[in-house]
């Protein structure tokens, strides 16, 4: 008969745990999980890169609600275990639930740490910690644009730095005078600091936080020095704390965390603990690896397998802040009895020390070039003599006859310290299974399964093992988690088996989701309409909720309305029809807009059709994935410095290219001479007047990724500028991923094949035949709605509906 297992937390540890008990014995026990959140379990390393938008939540899903199902795991998942039974072994839950349990594993994690300051509980003010954290900070992101970070370690930087990508400005306020204190020295600390000021980030150091303060939510962060700074969006970084509270109550032995011996056991029989919960001799740890240590230890013990208990860590921090290599392990700082060998390359912000005591190596720091990390940490492990230490290492940087690294190493040697996986473990697997991307062996290895870090070596690793045909596999990109095809295989498919609709592809193409996710829904509905204009019916369902209601939704659950006036220009009679909307519909807020258009803010969802019908003016297109607007300057007719009517070009490309679904939004800008008033060298297509013709720009962004625009041409006439930027668009519409900016299409491919295929005369053709087709398919419903109330009232039903695709 089985025994019963319980487990208080369903987070990366504790579930690592339960993956190590399934391996020794499948059979051994009938399993519970209690989360408190309602998710399965998830990478909470990764959310930064949620925040920062390069990842979803199902990306950094570890384990699926299928894979403990099909381990007839039970999870009850938005459920909190509130009391431990000890004695009749029992837990019971906020839900009234009671389980019983032979074996009981507390892997209850940490709690952030909030600040107990006034003004901790306003509104605005949010700890990073969790997915709902995540999804609040970018729902303010919408409507407010000045954050304060306050915690200068890893996890506020990274906060920091998702906020400037959601176009927050960014204080980072730390009480110690340099950042990331736990994992740096001064050297490389301010180095680091260096490169984030570069990207945007101001710092406030030496700064004690007082309170924050606010009429109704937070408006600006006081400091103990009397000096303070304004803030929409406050994030606390500043620690975490082992959640011990059950454990205590239950009678448990707590320290700062709850006290195990070194096989995770806890004061009372038949209770474990593990992770960033558990305290052993002395230490709490938290950091992946030495918890994935812990559940290794655990899960043997649990199964009867008593062997090598767990003694303790030594942890290294090998990952990428904001774009910046460090590394960090052992003793790193100088102290009393220590001596160091430093490389300061401060030119290419290089830096390297290695920390040396009675001869052995006991501590490293790298900054910039964190190759040898892996092997110094190993050399510390192992307390290595510094004669085993090359001085190579402290060569300057060549590429040049540079070997392999991962040849290099040792088959012992470890390439994923999160998951204590090696070089030789990876290699076999590679061998045995027939691998061929960096994401089957982590399915395999769990190498790059936690930080993901060592992502790098994995890919140098399968480049080693597959040669020549580690091209083919490697780079493969999947549309999304649901499926394992390509973008270019998915549209071959479409194409070859003439699919006509989102839920057709996701059969025949066999999804893993066979409702599909936020991510590939959208997609394919772009590509079905791309591949067949006119015949293609797009399916609301699968549209991002802005898209669907016409509007920007804002935090507070009212909508933006942006009408279309081209070039940025307007009428009396436009202004006043705006007016008489806005008087009407008690628009809160009326703003101009970058984009040289009028923004009506804070529109009631059910007010949206009447205020488009009474508007009768075109859509901005704001919310879509389509020309959003052609920024122009005045031009020659008034402005003494034009050589050029951009004005009058600027109208035209907009009336031309308006409504053209495109991959991501698109922004143009034309401006009447090189001083460039319109700032087309920051647009996705910008055109600036000279002398006799115009010069054609392509590939900018203004945003958090600023990118200047690349050259594309000069050309004499106005008809080829339209000819020229509508096969750009229609190649960019045929080729590039779904919601990849034009800034990193263009770097993707290289400009110089771009030219090359729109300077070929029957390619451009080709091209601009297919634009033709799809600008003749595309309808505007602004004008439709103004005139058919049946339209409004279908429009009305729609609103009603669940939108089952979020705005991004």
């Amino acid at each position: 008969m089985k025994r019963k297992l319980v487990m208080v937390g369903n987070g990366m540890a504790g579930v690592r745990c339960i993956e190590e008990i399934l391996k020794l014995d499948r059979e051994a026990f009938e399993m519970t999980i209690f989360g408190s959140e309602p998710h399965p379990n998830y990478n909470r390393i990764l959310l930064s890169t949620v925040l920062q938008g390069n990842t979803s939540i199902e990306e950094i899903t570890l384990n699926s609600w299928e894979w403990y199902e099909q381990n007839g795991i039970r999870l009850f998942a938005g459920e909190t275990v509130t009391e431990i039974d000890s004695e009749q072994r029992l837990v019971h839950t906020d839900r009234g639930r009671t389980v019983e349990y032979d074996e009981l594993i507390l892997a209850t994690g940490s709690n952030p740490f909030i600040l107990p300051i006034p003004g901790a509980d306003l509104p605005g003010v949010t700890a990073f910690r969790d997915i709902k954290d995540c999804e609040r900070m970018i729902e303010y992101a919408k409507t407010y644009k000045k954050a304060a970070v306050i915690g200068g370690g890893l996890l506020g930087l990274e906060a920091a730095r998702g906020l400037l990508n959601l176009g927050m400005e960014v204080d980072v306020i730390h009480i110690f005078d340099y950042l990331m204190e736990r994992q740096l020295d001064p050297t490389a600390s301010k180095l680091l600091q260096r490169e984030l000021e570069k990207q945007g980030m101001n710092f406030l150091l030496c700064k004690e936080t007082a309170e924050l303060f606010g009429n109704g939510r937070v408006e600006g962060v006081r400091f103990k020095d009397g000096t303070e700074i304004a803030a929409d969006l406050v994030v606390m970084a500043v620690g975490i704390r082992p959640n011990v509270d059950l454990a205590r109550k239950s009678g448990i032995a707590v320290n700062r965390g709850i006290v195990v011996n070194d096989y995770l056991e806890t004061s009372v029989p038949h209770i474990y603990a593990v992770g960033e919960c558990a305290e052993h001799r002395g230490v709490v740890y938290g950091l992946v690896a030495p918890l994935y240590e812990q559940g290794k230890v655990l899960a043997e013990a649990i199964c009867g397998r008593k062997g090598r208990p767990y003694e303790g860590s030594v942890v290294s921090t090998q990952l990428k802040v904001s774009g910046v290599d460090v590394f960090s392990a052992g003793e790193f700082m100088d102290g009393e009895g220590t001596e160091s060998i430093k490389l300061y390359d401060e030119a290419r912000g290089i830096y390297k020390k290695v920390v040396v005591r009675e001869g052995n190596i006991v501590g490293a720091v790298l900054f910039g070039d964190t190759s040898e990390g892996r092997k110094l940490f190993d050399m510390i492990h192992r307390g290595d003599s510094l004669e085993s230490l090359s001085l190579s290492l402290f060569a300057p940087i060549s590429t040049e006859g540079k070997g392999s690294l991962v040849a290099a190493m040792a088959d012992n040697d470890v390439v994923c310290g999160c998951n204590g996986v090696t070089k030789g473990a990876i290699c076999q697997a590679i061998a045995e299974h027939g691998l061929k991307t960096v994401a089957e062996v982590r399915d395999c290895t769990n190498a790059s399964r936690s930080c993901g870090g060592c992502k790098g070596l994995v890919a140098e690793l399968l480049e080693y093992m597959l040669g020549a045909e580690a091209s083919r596999y490697a780079t493969k990109e999947t549309v999304c988690s649901c499926t394992d095809l390509s973008r270019d295989e998915v549209i071959k498919a479409i194409k070859e088996k003439r699919l006509t609709t989102v839920k057709e592809v996701m059969y025949v193409l066999e999804w893993k989701n066979e409702e599909g996710c936020s991510k590939c829904r959208p997609a394919l509905n772009y590509y079905l309409g791309m591949l067949y204009p006119g015949e293609y019916n797009e399916e609301v369902e699968s549209l991002f909720v802005n898209e669907r209601l016409h509007a920007n939704i804002q935090a507070d659950g009212t909508y933006s309305v942006v009408p279309r006036m081209y070039g940025g220009v307007t009428t009396v009679e436009q202004l006043r029809k705006i007016a008489d909307v806005a008087e009407k519909y008690n628009v809160p807020m009326i703003k101009l807009t970058g984009g040289q258009r009028i923004d009506l803010l804070g529109v009631k969802k059910e007010d949206l059709p009447r205020v488009w019908a009474e508007l009768g003016m075109p859509s901005g297109y704001a919310y879509a994935k389509a020309l959003r607007t052609v920024k122009t300057c005045v031009g020659k007719q008034f402005c003494r410095f034009g050589t050029q009517d951009s004005t009058g070009l600027g109208i035209r490309m907009e009336q031309t290219f308006e409504r053209l679904k495109t991959p991501h939004k698109v922004k143009m800008a034309v401006s009447a001479c090189p001083r460039n008033c319109a700032e087309s060298g920051i647009k996705d297509v910008g055109i600036v007047g000279v002398e006799g013709g115009w010069e054609i720009y392509v590939g900018g962004n203004g945003g958090t990724h600023l990118r200047a625009a690349d050259l594309l041409c000069t050309v004499k006439t106005e008809e080829e500028v339209i000819e020229m930027t509508g096969a750009f668009l229609q190649y960019y519409r045929e080729s590039a991923h779904y919601l990849e900016r034009t800034s990193k299409w263009v770097e993707r491919v290289g400009l110089e094949h771009i030219r090359e295929v729109l300077f070929d005369v029957e390619m451009r053709r080709g091209l601009l035949e297919r634009l033709h087709q799809a600008l003749a398919a595309t309808k505007d419903p602004w004008r439709e709605i103004a005139e058919s109330e049946e339209l409004r009232q279908t429009l009305f039903r729609d609103m009603a509906e669940k939108e089952p695709v979020p705005a991004e």
